[in-house]
């Protein structure tokens, strides 16, 4: 563990700190995480906080309520167990226009993007989303708290709730974000800052240039430029970086992740959803040395696949009715046929089954749509969300405890004598097992557990005597630690300390 700044006693409690965006994508999330860990290093006990999320990827608290990803990993970073109070609301794209509203880890309904921003009840949301920073900020110090998209966006001044109307709830001292490698930098920082009033504008105490590519000497005179303009400090540019690996916030970048099989390690394919969610539960699979995971939604890349995962998805039988439609169905089929290790994770394993059901609309107007038949099993849609942390055994892993989490709407039942594939430690049985070969579960990270990933791999054993197993805890600790010595290299720390000292 590193020490404190010498200038600063450990025990000091400090200002707490806001990365504010001029844009979304810029790297906010990672930046923040940065800090959970450089603070967590230099003695201090932080906790991230983002009071508005919007993402398909989220995760499951140790009380059974549900949170953006993002914020769960900037908890890990900071070495603490997360929590409904690091993102009281988090919003889950449905379509192109609604979402599903989770309140506090719980789900409050659906609501299209009009009424979810009118201003009627924001003032509740106000309070709900303070009050949960209030009990954060009485537990840990500093508190990492992140913003949402661009701080200008005088369209949704009134309504929001996530930048920098909570930055003066809780006092905070805004660095803003900005993604040089888009373009732009200078007039998205100088826009950023001066369309904020006044009032606003005084807790920009300073300016992180990320993503930066190429000789950061050429751009000495670009930092002097934006402090005359903006009359706020540079703190840093951020080199682009590809060697360290964080889980990311949302799926977007997953199109460029599109690869074709290749030789001398065990080919695993992704279905590629269009509402696929959770898609770090894949991470660990794409560090593996002996792995060489792609995504696809391309019949032929399926037909090359060792091992084919089925993922989740926000809507089941949307993502169902395309796959039928584009050929990946049938892919799978085939897959499975040819001797391919098949597996479906949550949305993915219910449609291995041989039907979904929507009696209520749950997901829509489709009340029933065949499913692939790999699984006896049938699912039928309900409005209850099943959120809770998980540990299991798999009697095909002997005695090894399984950990992971669910997230889902739905119910799953065998339809011919049950064969599960875990035994969750409530007594409850959880997914079907045909054979080594075919299986579903709806837990969430079962792939972050080394014997489970042994397990799928052991089919392809010959493939596999040179490589060693791979400890994806640890690796991960690591990569925060790299990701905190790469941010402290470039970005001037003692003037953050000292901007948080005041």
């Amino acid at each position: 563990m590193c020490e404190a700044p010498l200038f600063l006693s450990a025990m000091q409690r400090l200002r707490n700190i806001m990365f504010v965006g001029t844009g979304s994508d810029v790297g906010k999330s990672v930046i923040a995480a940065a800090f959970c860990r450089i603070f967590r290093q230099d003695g201090y006990r932080p906790a991230p906080f983002k009071a508005q999320n919007m993402s398909l990827n989220s995760y499951a608290t140790p009380d059974g309520l549900e949170i953006g990803r993002a914020q769960a990993v900037q908890a890990e970073a900071a070495g603490i167990a997360c929590h409904t109070d690091m993102n009281p609301v988090l919003l889950k794209p449905q379509s192109d226009h609604t979402s599903q509203v989770v309140l506090n880890g719980r789900p409050s309904g659906n609501q299209s993007a009009g009424s979810y921003f009118r201003r009627e009840g924001r003032e509740e949301l106000r309070r709900l989303v303070c009050e949960a920073y209030d009990r954060l900020a009485a537990r840990y110090n500093p508190i990492v708290m992140e913003g949402a998209g661009s701080i200008s966006e005088l369209n949704l001044r009134d309504v929001d709730i996530v930048n920098m109307p909570m930055a003066l709830h809780a006092d905070a001292a805004v660095i803003l974000v900005a993604d040089i490698d888009r373009g732009g930098v200078f007039a998205s920082v100088y826009g950023s800052i001066m369309l904020l009033p006044e009032e606003e504008r005084r807790h920009v105490r300073g300016i992180i240039i990320n993503k930066f590519r190429g000789d950061l000497k050429l751009f000495d005179r670009g930092r002097s430029i934006l402090e005359e303009l903006c009359h706020v400090p540079v703190l840093g540019v951020v080199p682009y970086f590809t060697d360290i690996h964080i889980e990311e916030e949302d799926s977007m970048s997953l199109s460029t992740k599109e690869m074709q099989a290749q030789q001398g390690r065990v080919n695993v394919a992704v279905v590629l959803l269009r509402h696929m969610s959770n898609f770090t539960d894949f991470d660990v699979l794409e560090r593996d040395p002996r792995i060489h995971l792609f995504y696809t939604s391309n019949p032929s890349d399926i037909d090359l696949a060792d091992i084919v995962i089925l993922p989740g998805s926000k809507s089941t039988i949307d993502d169902l009715y395309h796959l039928r439609r584009n050929g990946v169905a049938e892919a799978v089929i085939k897959a499975r046929r040819r001797g391919a290790v098949v597996l479906g994770i949550c949305g993915g394993y219910q449609m291995m089954g041989r039907e979904v059901c929507d009696p209520d609309h749950v997901e829509g107007d489709v009340e029933r749509m065949p499913g692939l038949g790999l699984l006896p099993v049938t699912t039928t849609m309900s409005g209850e969300k099943q959120t809770r942390q998980v540990s299991a055994l798999c009697a095909k892993l002997g005695a090894q405890e399984l950990k992971g989490y669910e997230i889902h709407m739905g119910a799953t039942t065998p339809l011919e004598t049950p064969s599960p594939l875990l035994q969750l430690s409530d007594g409850r049985h959880d997914g079907f097992w045909v054979d080594r070969r075919c299986m579903g579960t709806y837990v969430h990270g079962i792939l972050d557990n080394q014997p489970f990933i042994d397990y799928l791999l052991q089919p392809y054993a010959g493939k596999l005597q040179q490589q060693q197993a791979f400890d994806y805890a640890a690796y991960k600790q690591q990569q925060y630690d790299l990701l905190a010595d790469h941010v402290r290299r470039y970005v001037d720390i003692p003037a953050v300390y000292r901007i948080l000292a005041e």
